[in-house]
């Protein structure tokens, strides 16, 4: 997977946690809001994956 899908789906999934999380508080609902809190730190972490691809890529792009 590339740098960029990594990062589009990192901030797929943090907005879609984002939006879980907000739809549990306001529904009272503990179970969803945990999903979307677990589905917003998923998202963090494959933003993290793809800008470290990115990184190792420029890396190597400038040896």
């Amino acid at each position: 997977m590339s740098s960029t899908t990594d990062k589009i789906k990192g901030y797929t999934n943090e907005a879609v946690g984002k939006a879980k999380r907000a739809a549990g508080k306001a529904l009272d609902d503990p179970d969803l809001k945990a999903k979307g809190d677990m589905q917003e730190a998923k998202g963090d972490a494959q933003k993290a994956v793809g800008k470290g691809k990115e990184a190792v890529k420029n890396t190597i792009d400038k040896l």
